[in-house]
């Protein structure tokens, strides 16, 4: 299997760069879009990626809609949604238009790292699960 990428997407700028930080110290690679627009672009470019973190509240395109868009042109990808702005509502349309997960900011970084792990269907070991 080739290089696989965990994209963030989320217009702060500090948040990305800490994450993409703290998930290189956990093994992962990553790419950074400051919204949905330039998501769609680095998936279009990149077949890499295999798991996208999703922040819901940004300008421009939001996240649910980043969401769907992402479904329907890369439907293999799994998109984990974090958000500091939940509602129930947001939850409960982002599962509906197939979101792996839902986490809450800030997040466990070992909550994270699992959810990222079990998007790619691997086992807490890191091994494929069967």
């Amino acid at each position: 299997m080739g290089s696989r990428k965990v994209l963030l997407v989320d217009d702060e700028p500090a948040y990305l760069e800490v994450m993409a930080k703290r998930l290189g110290l956990q093994g992962f690679a990553t790419a950074m879009a400051p919204g949905g627009r330039q998501a769609l672009a680095e998936l279009a470019a990149d077949p890499g990626i295999d798991v996208v973190l999703l922040d819901i509240k940004m300008p421009g395109m939001d996240g649910i809609t980043a969401l769907g868009e992402i479904r329907r042109l890369h439907p293999a990808v799994r998109v984990i949604l974090l958000t500091a702005h939940a509602t129930v509502e947001s939850a409960v349309e982002g599962m509906g238009l197939g979101a792996f997960d839902y986490l809450f900011k800030p997040c466990d970084l070992q909550e994270l790292t699992h959810l990222i792990k079990e998007a790619r269907g691997e086992d807490i070991q890191g091994q494929a699960a069967i």
